[in-house]
């Protein structure tokens, strides 16, 4: 419980500082990219297992690691184009509601229990996403269509599940943090091939305040993701109720923090959800 709690605090960081970056008007791509690459140099640093990085190659979860690395990468590019195209609160719940996914294939491949609580209590935690993210103000949802929204949510749940399987299948626990950094390292290699690409249409400086921002972006964003694997690998903690804790409170604490710090205003839908998140917590622990 301490390692999913910890994933939560991290994962709302993200949040906050991302917050900060368009106050600050930092260049995202930019600060993404030197994000991953501290918190590659984290994740070596921190490793229990002392494996050459000329040896990755051979290691059994390599494939699994470039592939959430290149995930990594395109759902951004997805998220931010759901957020510009069709609003923020479209882009928040299609990313929160991609939860059904991993938890769907928890119960079919690793044989998760299915009980009449967790089936409601995911239902209530569901609703409790959209609500608590959804805003007042009108969004051109109708206009922008679909498709962005749709690959964000596929994507999203994508993620979640394959960290899920490679975790369970490849990756024993003294390699979590060498895992975690050629992840992190996958992603860094195909963002700069994308900020490569952008470069040669426009070439531009790097910027101080963007690599500052990847700094602070990368600690939390590796610890984000460690944690999750570890609570992952926590024995008696299914995956179906880990990530519906995990997607729900991070959403709760997230909206909390933006009411609190950044005074955003909190509607009666968005009080309805944090009270329907917290039920459907707690249905989804007890089951």
């Amino acid at each position: 419980m301490v390692y999913l709690l910890l994933s939560i605090l991290f994962a709302t960081g993200l949040f906050v500082i991302f917050k900060y970056f368009g106050i600050y008007k930092i260049d995202i791509l930019k600060a993404i990219v030197i994000n991953y690459i501290v918190a590659l140099t984290i994740g070596f640093s921190l490793s229990e297992k002392t494996i050459s990085i000329l040896e990755i190659h051979r290691q059994p979860w390599v494939f699994g690691a470039a592939f959430l690395g290149a995930l990594f990468v395109a759902i951004f590019f997805v998220m931010a184009k759901t957020a510009q195209d069709n609003g923020v609160s479209v882009a928040s719940v299609a990313g929160k509601m991609s939860v059904v996914i991993p938890i769907l294939f928890g119960v079919l491949l690793y044989d998760e229990s299915v009980t009449f609580l967790k089936i409601v209590g995911i239902i209530i935690a569901l609703i409790a996403v959209y609500l608590t993210s959804v805003k007042e103000e009108k969004s051109d949802f109708k206009k922008a269509g679909l498709l962005f929204p749709i690959l964000l949510f596929f994507g999203s749940g994508a993620i979640d599940t394959t960290l899920k399987y490679v975790e369970v299948n490849f990756v024993p626990k003294e390699e979590v943090a060498f895992f975690s950094g050629s992840l992190f390292g996958f992603a860094a290699i195909f963002g700069i091939l994308v900020l490569g690409i952008k470069s040669i249409k426009k070439r531009e400086s790097f910027g101080v305040k963007n690599i500052i921002a990847g700094f602070v972006l990368g600690v939390p964003n590796y610890f984000s993701i460690v944690f999750l694997i570890k609570a992952l690998q926590t024995e008696g903690f299914e995956s179906s109720t880990l990530f519906t804790i995990n997607n729900v409170a991070v959403v709760i604490v997230s909206t909390v923090v933006g009411l609190l710090l950044f005074k955003e205003h909190f509607s009666f839908k968005n009080k309805m959800g944090v009270l329907l998140a917290i039920l459907g917590i707690v249905l989804v622990t007890i089951a």
